[in-house]
């Protein structure tokens, strides 16, 4: 009996860097082990509770004061939800809300909770959630959750349009001081260094280079390295660090990104 020839997976043979925070890691390195890649693990962010959840706190006892409330990160949607159980309040407090997520993934996380949502954009950056929310929030109270460090993009737009918005941030990422002897020890080594190193945020790339150092000897470790950006904003910041990503997904999601690498490895 003659034996099928099986084509080996697109990414056979490939080492992918993952940076994301460790405990949002495991959807992405799975999703690249199917495609055949050898998966490396090295996080550039790590996710902290803010230094004080007493403005979160507060919005949430206030909750009803509010009409839209705008979420930008399953991080912003866990330590949301973590806090109203903290405070002895129930989900139902928000379903007199009007919800919006910026993407697929922050969405499934609120629907989880058993609230529905609104306004998804249909490209998952701040500037879509400014465009699907305009005409509808000029008047109205926002309440806007998200980490300590992100674009004023979404918070100025929304007032231009006419709301009024809290800024509240509900956690915060830094640069785990673990990985930085981590990352030289791959970098340096020829027999482990990756093929693609992926970025799922700008936080994730601003801590990766930071971990990289600023000396040039470091920069030189990435020649040859493909840098994998999940965006158009993360594809920015990597350029303001002097670093070219040479693959984008075209969906803005941990699927896209993966099959941007796949596309990429196959030209």
């Amino acid at each position: 009996m003659k034996k099928t020839h099986r084509p080996s997976p697109p990414l056979a043979g490939q080492r992918v860097l993952v940076t994301r925070a460790r405990r949002q890691a495991a959807a992405l390195a799975r999703l690249l082990r199917r495609q055949g890649a050898t998966v490396l693990e090295i996080p550039s962010i790590e996710i902290r509770p803010p230094r004080s959840y007493r403005p979160l706190d507060q919005a949430l006892r206030r909750i009803a004061e509010y009409d839209w409330l705008v979420l930008t990160s399953v991080n912003g949607v866990e330590a949301l939800f973590a806090r109203l159980k903290k405070l002895c309040l129930a989900a139902r407090h928000l379903k007199r809300l009007r919800l919006a997520a910026i993407g697929p993934a922050t969405r499934a996380a609120i629907q989880k909770r058993g609230l529905r949502v609104q306004v998804m954009p249909r490209e998952y950056v701040a500037e879509s959630v400014v465009a699907a929310l305009r005409g509808k929030v000029r008047g109205k109270r926002v309440l806007l959750v998200r980490a300590k460090v992100a674009r004023d993009v979404l918070p100025r737009d929304l007032r231009q349009a006419g709301a009024r918005v809290d800024v509240i941030e509900a956690y915060q990422t830094v640069v785990p001081a673990r990985s930085r002897r981590r990352l030289q020890a791959l970098l340096h080594d020829p027999a482990r260094r990756p093929h693609v190193i992926t970025f799922t945020s700008s936080s994730t790339a601003r801590n990766f280079m930071d971990l990289l150092g600023r000396k040039r000897e470091s920069r030189k470790l990435l020649d040859g390295v493909l840098a994998a950006s999940i965006g158009p904003v993360t594809s920015a910041t990597l350029r303001d660090l002097g670093l070219k990503p040479g693959i984008q997904a075209r969906s803005y999601t941990i699927p896209g990104l993966v099959a941007a690498i796949v596309r990429a490895r196959r030209r």
